[in-house]
């Protein structure tokens, strides 16, 4: 394994790559790799010759200061774990290297960008978007792994690839849980012991909405939920979504989408979780 930090000499190994016919699968993150970050390692390295991880924490896509200089940074760990699990090449650059001038791009995904995440997170996607479509340029990948964890964002970067008329392939890949369902995080090592053992809450009201479908309407399931995550000890939820999959714009009853699922971001602690599940 191989870790690159400039662009010029990642680029040089890639075309190298390239020439000698070599597909090439991309991981995009930010670091703190947990298993969840590993399983999209290993789907591309059944599917690619040479499999680029890179890890980079990407400032303009926090709107919370905070929660940029609390978001953990264990860039030598993360090789050993790229390194056991067979990746080829580690792509780590710094802000610098990445933004050498003022970032001025602007993309527009119309609804997909005004809803859940894009609604509290202002300039979120726009600079996922600026960083992804960079790491794209430098990286020339094949295909490109991202966990359904995040959907919405998923749904951006789809929408990216389709503007920007980019020669890869976006692969969605599942959820990785831990046993007792809270989704896998980079931020859950930010929780308390008593934060850990209440934050599977949340996949328990994702199930709970799943099994309640139907039978309720999307109104009083959306209120019970809420009501029930808010009287967790520490839990401030930030949204409960009931949305079509394919546009991400809320549902009101269940026979409007054919695809639906059940979105929810919440606050434990000072720590911010989301989670998503499919519910038809």
């Amino acid at each position: 394994m191989i870790v690159y930090t400039s662009i010029k000499d990642i680029q040089s190994a890639i075309r190298q790559h390239r020439a000698d016919g070599h597909s090439i699968g991309f991981v995009p993150t930010m670091g703190a790799l947990h298993r969840g970050h590993i399983s999209l390692l290993e789907q591309s390295i059944k599917e690619n010759d040479i499999n680029i991880v890179s890890i980079f924490i990407n400032p303009i896509q926090f709107n919370n200061k905070q929660d940029l200089e609390k978001y953990p940074r264990t860039l030598e760990d993360d090789c050993k774990k790229l390194e056991e699990a067979g990746c080829s090449i580690v792509f780590a650059p710094s802000a610098g290297e990445m933004y050498p001038e003022e970032v001025k791009e602007h993309y527009d995904f119309g609804q997909l960008e005004k809803v859940m995440e894009g609604e509290h997170r202002s300039g979120h996607f726009n600079g996922v978007a600026v960083v992804v479509k960079r790491l794209f340029d430098i990286c020339m990948p094949n295909k490109a792994y991202f966990g359904e964890k995040d959907f919405q964002q998923l749904a951006i970067i789809k929408a990216l690839v389709e503007q920007e008329n980019m020669p890869l392939e976006i692969i969605g890949c599942p959820i990785i849980r831990e046993e007792d369902g809270l989704a896998m995080s980079s931020r859950n090592v930010r929780l308390s012991p008593e934060e850990r053992s209440i934050a599977p809450e949340i996949f328990k009201s994702l199930n709970w909405i799943r099994q309640q479908a139907g039978e309720r309407s999307i109104g009083e399931i959306l209120i019970l939920a809420e009501e029930k995550l808010n009287a967790m000890p520490g839990m401030k939820v930030e949204y409960i979504c009931i949305a079509d999959e394919d546009t991400l714009m809320p549902v009101q009853s269940w026979d409007e989408a054919d695809n639906i699922r059940a979105f929810i971001a919440l606050f434990m602690g000072d720590v911010r979780l989301i989670d998503n599940l499919k519910i038809k």
